[in-house]
């Protein structure tokens, strides 16, 4: 028969052992719901994604478990080294990362300086993209720095002409994404959609086309319908965020991301639509399934 102070330790032993297990599972009880609860399937006008870094907290190997039950099938804005985890859950990267310790959403294409390593680093993303079967790669304009919108055009047309042979022979689309620099991005330079399409036109490639930020154009110019509609042939794909804020796409926020949606179905796009806003409730998995029914019209 156990004494009663050895008792006492076991229950105390036992309670500090439950207690550091409920935390350290926290994270994979809620994966564990999202994956065992029976979702209906998606209705098919959409091919839905999600950018990982808004989730950068939950492993990336637990994200892709939750969005292949959600029913998704991409995950956005993965390095090459990442690409094997996706692939594991059957799903693709419709968008691939390029920002690394050296070019950035600051530092693109717009400085001709930055010309020759860019293409060396990106005929290497292609590389890598083309080998993964993957189509999308982003790239970015870089920030003006006093240099003006038309120079800056110039620069970046020069820069990618350059690089978009090789990208057309590897089946690879370059896509520059469209930014807000009102808010988020202070003085980037692909920050309105006239310019990044007369880019597109001075380029004159299929493979070379726009990212159309829902979120970020909302900000820079409204009108987010009537442009898809006039502009939706440069688009290669598009990522959503509530506005104000970046947060959920729900009622908390001032656009009606269902009728956006049906506004992109009706273009024909057969790209895809990710989700990139940065959840603000604990269960942010939720709020993530919550986005792709909002948009899954």
């Amino acid at each position: 028969m156990l004494h009663q102070n050895s008792r006492r330790d076991m229950i105390k032993k036992a309670a500090a052992m439950a207690f550091a297990s409920t935390s350290l599972a926290s994270l994979s009880t809620r994966v564990l719901a999202h994956e065992s609860a029976v979702d209906e399937k998606l209705k098919g006008q959409i091919n839905h994604s999600v950018c990982a870094w808004c989730y950068s907290d939950i492993p990336l190997e637990d994200l892709c478990k939750a969005s292949k039950q959600i029913g998704l099938a991409s995950i956005d804005l993965l390095d090459p080294k990442d690409f094997a985890t996706a692939k594991k859950y059957d799903l693709t990267c419709a968008m691939v990362a390029s920002i690394n310790k050296d070019w950035s959403i600051t530092r693109g294409w717009n400085r001709v300086e930055h010309h020759d390593p860019l293409i060396t680093y990106y005929e290497h993303l292609i590389d890598e993209t083309a080998k993964a079967g993957f189509t999308n790669l982003i790239c970015f304009s870089g920030n003006r720095e006093g240099l003006d919108d038309q120079q800056g055009l110039e620069n970046c047309a020069k820069g990618l002409k350059r690089v978009i042979s090789y990208a057309e022979k590897k089946n690879v689309n370059l896509v520059m994404e469209l930014l807000n620099s009102k808010v988020n991005h202070p003085d980037y330079q692909c920050d309105h959609t006239a310019w990044g399409v007369e880019l597109c036109n001075a380029i004159g490639s299929d493979r070379f086309k726009l990212l159309y930020d829902i979120y970020h154009m909302q900000i820079m110019e409204g009108d987010v319908i009537s442009t898809i509609k006039k502009y939706h042939p440069y688009f290669a794909h598009y990522h959503t965020g509530g506005v104000p804020g970046r947060n959920e796409i729900d009622e908390t926020q001032e656009l009606y991301y269902p009728a956006i949606m049906k506004a992109i179905h009706e273009t024909g796009f057969k790209g895809f639509v990710a989700q990139e806003f940065v959840p603000k409730r604990a269960d942010k998995l939720a709020s993530l399934k919550q986005g792709v029914e909002i948009c899954d019209i």
